[in-house]
């Protein structure tokens, strides 16, 4: 068996592309497609399906791409433990997140801290980012309200409140104080999608608290909530932490029980030891 090969499909695997599985391992384009092209001809298996846009794993290659993680997570992590001596000279970590705003400040440290470390980060919903740190396609990953789990290392980072989004016109953008929760029954609101982490905490709350906007949109990013707002579609709700400066609209306080949001930074327990997750962790602190 040859592990160049091996080594190749496992960076396609992970990165979806040729062209970054190339970048990952330093080698040309040609010469990773060529590698899966020796491995599937010598196994008589399709690994890939290769279509104008993207790559995709075939049954079998699914099933080689968890075995192969496996194998190559235990050499990079061998690789780590042996460069834990040379002070961080060199190294790459894998991160991801649930938003930028946490996130970015801590590789800005890591990257002062440590010039000769390369960054990849990751940016996707609460979901997707448990998901790539408990697959390991992630070091580190910055989460919110992530429930403990064996194997999970957790450390606190911050909270946030959620916030109403109105028009700069609106009312209640001149009230210092903000609003009642209670002030939002029967209010039309644009909200994000319901796995979001902000629309389930304000969800939450309101059904406490026995309030029933009435959702008009959902949608999938901040941004559209923005531009929704700004358009006077209806009222949103934003993470404290993940109010943008656009003279369109204005946040305000919310008033009420439970619309807090915690913030934490997680990685695998047996990996924590790892001097470049561990150095993160501190800086993190």
């Amino acid at each position: 068996m040859n592990l160049f090969q091996l080594r190749a499909f496992d960076a396609v695997a992970r990165e979806g592309s040729f062209t970054r599985a190339a970048a990952r391992l330093f080698i040309s384009q040609p010469a990773v497609t060529g590698h899966i092209k020796a491995l599937e001809e010598h196994y008589q298996i399709p690994l890939l399906r290769r279509t104008a846009r993207r790559v995709e794993l075939t049954e079998e290659g699914t099933r080689l791409a968890a075995i192969t993680r496996a194998i190559f997570g235990l050499v990079d992590e061998a690789q780590t433990l042996l460069e834990a001596n040379r002070q961080l000279l060199t190294g790459r970590l894998e991160v991801a997140a649930d938003g930028p705003h946490l996130v970015m400040p801590m590789i800005a440290n890591l990257r002062a801290r440590y010039p000769g470390i390369t960054v990849n980060l990751r940016l996707g919903n609460a979901q997707e980012t448990l998901a790539a740190l408990l697959s390991e396609h992630a070091d580190v990953a910055v989460l919110t309200e992530v429930q403990p789990r064996n194997g999970l290392h957790l450390q606190p980072l911050s909270e946030s409140r959620i916030c109403a989004l109105v028009p700069a016109g609106h009312p209640w953008a001149q009230w210092p104080k903000g609003i009642r929760l209670d002030q939002l029954n029967d209010v039309i609101m644009v909200l994000r999608e319901p796995s979001s982490i902000t629309r389930r905490t304000f969800d939450d709350a309101c059904r406490e608290a026995k309030v029933q906007p009435k959702v008009l949109l959902e949608l999938d990013s901040r941004e559209a909530v923005t531009e929704a707002v700004a358009a006077e579609l209806g009222v949103g709700v934003v993470s404290s932490m993940e109010v943008s400066p656009d003279p369109r609209v204005k946040a305000i306080a919310i008033q009420g029980d439970g619309l807090v949001n915690r913030h934490m930074l997680g990685c695998m327990e047996r990996r924590r030891s790892l001097r470049l997750i561990q150095a993160f962790f501190e800086l993190a602190s």
